[in-house]
């Protein structure tokens, strides 16, 4: 009996340690999978996604769903065979995600500026696509700055010392050429009257020979029009190509979508260029599980596109903002659209 018990004790053994191994020890790998889709023409927590106030805005229908990628890291050796063995998921190094040297904090702080940067791209895209004007915004004011108590957030600065302010660039070059301690005469408009005032320069934290006024900038629509992008815990610049077009579609007569559930993925530029992202067929399987029927694809990534296509999903090539706009008023009005074929 000792022997028989010893027998099944030493067979069981291997399989005891492996199983342990295997639900115990980290692999140096990541799991990329399907991540949540949001639909820019709706709602999250009781917040318009896409917020635009300051402007009569047209009824819209349908979904245009930016989608994401889920990242699932400290996976098991178990894990990451059934991560692998699934079909939806695909392993690859952690050192892709998360860079050596860099912790995480500075990771998703990178991953956060690129996110905001397109939604700032994604409003001066759609402003321009829909002949807006794009004016150059206070987004901040230093309460050690020159600045405070003058000037304030959502001013637009118009001109200063009597050259045109079109561009946040405009104000850099301006300022940092003065030296600190001489005046400058700052033009500005706040709610719709435009003012004049003098300030006294300082100067620069990081370079004391020039010129500082202490405020931030950015560029946007001119008040009263004001776009809000209300999605947290989002990284990434590959939301570009969808806020551009809920933003379009909420200040433009018609429906883009026609009712249709649209998804889709792109990086954008101040220019309306759309360009490519990652995790194209991770993106594809929850916007199809999520209802999607077409799905909008950069350009650059159409050939990857094509290669895992969910059945039941339109592929629609886009380059730019307008051709993807031009898209779908195609396929609303019956017509094809261009296609990754």
């Amino acid at each position: 009996m000792n022997r028989r018990i010893l027998t099944v004790v030493a067979a069981l053994l291997p399989v005891v340690v492996l199983a342990a191994v295997g639900t115990a020890v980290t692999v140096p790998f990541v799991a990329l999978g399907p991540g949540p889709t949001f639909n820019t023409l709706g709602e999250l927590d009781d917040r318009q996604v896409v917020d635009v106030q300051g402007a009569q805005l047209d009824p819209t229908t349908g979904n245009l769903n930016m989608t994401t990628v889920s990242v699932l890291d400290g996976i098991t050796i178990f894990e990451a065979f059934a991560f692998w063995a699934s079909g939806s998921y695909g392993l690859v190094p952690r050192s892709q995600i998360y860079p050596p040297g860099l912790s995480r904090e500075e990771i998703e702080q990178s991953h956060q500026r690129e996110f905001e940067n397109s939604e700032g791209n994604a409003e001066i895209a759609a402003l321009r696509h829909l002949d807006l004007p794009v004016v150059t915004l206070v987004n901040r004011v230093s309460e050690t700055g020159p600045a405070d108590g003058v000037l304030r957030v959502g001013d637009e600065l118009v001109g200063i010392d009597g050259t045109p302010i079109t561009t946040p660039e405009d104000v850099v070059a301006t300022i940092s050429s003065r030296t600190p301690g001489s005046p400058a005469t700052v033009v500005y408009r706040r709610d719709t009257v435009e003012r004049t005032t003098r300030i006294v320069l300082g100067a620069h934290p990081d370079d004391a020979t020039k010129g500082f006024l202490g405020i931030g900038l950015r560029a946007g629509a001119r008040p009263p029009l004001r776009v809000t992008f209300n999605l947290a815990e989002v990284g990434g610049p590959s939301a570009g190509l969808m806020f551009s077009l809920a933003v379009i579609d909420k200040l433009s007569p018609g429906e883009l979508t026609g009712g249709r559930f649209v998804a889709g993925s792109g990086t954008i530029d101040p220019d309306g260029t759309v360009g490519p992202i990652g995790g194209i067929q991770y993106k594809m399987i929850t916007a199809r599980e999520d209802g999607a029927q077409t799905f909008l694809v950069p350009a650059a990534n159409c050939a990857e596109a094509r290669q895992r296509t969910p059945e039941g999903l339109r592929l629609v090539k886009v380059d730019d903002l307008a051709g993807a706009v031009q898209s779908l008023e195609d396929l609303a009005a019956g017509k094809e659209p261009a296609s990754c074929g």
